[in-house]
């Protein structure tokens, strides 16, 4: 399920409108590829990078060069192609929400206001990019930075806030908080 919606909203190539100048990027992993030819061993390299304003869009992509500056550069021209808008609430999420991509899962958690970033590894660098500075994670299964960084995304695509949850439900944004509509309210004042 995850797999699929991650890379149905990588495949829809949104125009999302943000300055490059505001457009931060940190390097996840760096891999060096040794391939064994008939003269001998041709060595390359492969980076995942992950960008984001900081300001809820984020996005990441892979690199592969014979030099790690050039595979560091294609990551960021390809996460800057991949950018999708978050749903946040404030500067952390609206929700508790679980992403799995192959055996990787993340867990993310909303925190208060001054938790910061309880997460490790790739998760952190995402959600640093993203603008979420307060939020508790837990990754579960495989370490791969790979995998680890696609089920972040997933999780952070499945997202939503109340006005989304309502529109799907075709009800009040009220009902799905549990709070009475405005007219019930009025009533029951002038009833006093």
């Amino acid at each position: 399920m995850s797999k699929q919606l991650l890379r149905e909203s990588l495949a829809v190539r949104r125009l999302i409108e943000v300055n490059p100048a505001d457009l931060k990027d940190d390097v996840i992993a760096i891999n060096r590829v040794t391939k064994v030819v008939k003269g001998g061993k041709n060595l390359s390299f492969s980076a995942l990078v992950v960008v984001g304003d900081q300001r809820g869009h984020a996005g990441f992509g892979m690199g592969k060069a014979r030099e790690v500056p050039m595979a560091i550069k294609k990551g960021i021209e390809q996460a800057k192609k991949n950018l999708i808008k978050l749903n946040l609430k404030g500067t952390t999420i609206p929700h508790q929400v679980v992403g799995h991509y192959g055996s990787a899962q993340v867990l993310l958690k909303p925190a208060s206001e001054g938790t910061g970033v309880i997460a490790g590894g790739p998760v952190r660098k995402v959600m640093q990019v993203a603008g979420v500075t307060n939020v508790l994670t837990k990754s579960i299964g495989t370490s791969n930075p790979h995998n680890v960084v696609k089920a972040t995304f997933a999780a952070l695509l499945s997202l939503k806030d109340a006005s989304q949850v309502a529109e799907t439900r075709s009800k009040a944004v009220e009902e799905i908080m549990g709070r009475p509509k405005a007219e019930k309210v009025e009533k029951g004042a002038g009833e006093k």
